[in-house]
C-alpha cells in the first residue's frame, strides 16, 4: 500500500497571477457596491423623477411669519452709517429669531443695507427667506416646501446640501468608479468563457456616444 500523498500541482506563473487579481477584483467590487448600495438606489430612482419632473406635479407649501423684534435686539440691527456689506447676524440675535421661528437655520452672511437685513435660507426640497427692516425692528420670514420627491431630487444634484453631503457624494463617486472598473475586471477574467461579454461591453460604450452625437447635431 503506498501511503506517500500526491503533491499538488503548481501553478504556471500566469495563472497565479489571474487567480490573485481575479481575487483582488471580486473583493473590491462586492465592498464597493455594499457602499454604493444606499446611494446607488437613491441616485437612479432620483434620476427617474428628475427626467420626469414636468409629470410629477408638487403644490408648495408657503409659510409666512411676521413678528416684532423686542427693545433689547434692536440694538443688533441699528444703522451707524456704514457702508453696505455682507455679515452674519449677531449671535444672540440669531437664537431669537430661531427660537421665535422654532426652526433652525445657517449662521450665513446676511446683506446689510441702510434700511435692510436680508438672509437668503435656500435648502433641498425648498427655499426660505427672512428680512428685518432695520428702523421699525419688524422681521419677515417666508418658507417654502416643494416636497419630499423635490428634496429627493436636490439631493441628487447636491444643491443647497452643505459640505458633508457634498463630500458623501464624493466618495460615493469614487466608489462607483472602483465598482464599475472591477467589474470590467470580472468581465475580462470570464470573457473566454461568455463570447456575448465583449460585444455588450462595446454596445454600452457606443449606444450613449451616438445618443450624444445625435443631440448635438440634431438640437
Amino acid at each position: 500500500m503506498n501511503d506517500t500523498k500526491e503533491r499538488p500541482l503548481k501553478r504556471s506563473p500566469a495563472k497565479r497571477r489571474k487567480a490573485f487579481w481575479t481575487k483582488q477584483f471580486y473583493l473590491w467590487h462586492w465592498v464597493s457596491s455594499a457602499i454604493c448600495l444606499a446611494a446607488m438606489l437613491l441616485f437612479t430612482i432620483t434620476g427617474v423623477t428628475l427626467n420626469h419632473a414636468e409629470d410629477i406635479s408638487a403644490e408648495p407649501i408657503v409659510i409666512s411669519k411676521t413678528l416684532q423684534l423686542p427693545a433689547e435686539q434692536l440694538s443688533h440691527i441699528s444703522y451707524n452709517g456704514e457702508d453696505d456689506k455682507k455679515a452674519p447676524l449677531p449671535a444672540e440675535l440669531h437664537q431669537w429669531i430661531a427660537n421665535q421661528l422654532e426652526t433652525r437655520f445657517k449662521k450665513g452672511n446676511a446683506e446689510w443695507s441702510e434700511y435692510e437685513i436680508y438672509l437668503s435660507l435656500p435648502r433641498p426640497g425648498g427655499d426660505a427667506w427672512l428680512a428685518i427692516n432695520r428702523e421699525t425692528g419688524e422681521l419677515t420670514y417666508e418658507s417654502t416646501s416643494r416636497g419630499t420627491i423635490s428634496f429627493l431630487n436636490d439631493l441628487h444634484k447636491g444643491r443647497h446640501t452643505g459640505t458633508a453631503w457634498v463630500w458623501f457624494i464624493d466618495i460615493f463617486s469614487f466608489a462607483c468608479i472602483i465598482f464599475c472598473l472591477t467589474g470590467l475586471g470580472l468581465l475580462f477574467v470570464h470573457a473566454k468563457r461568455r463570447p456575448s461579454t465583449w460585444p455588450v461591453v462595446i454596445a454600452g460604450l457606443v449606444i450613449p456616444f451616438i445618443l450624444i452625437l445625435s443631440i448635438i447635431f440634431i438640437h
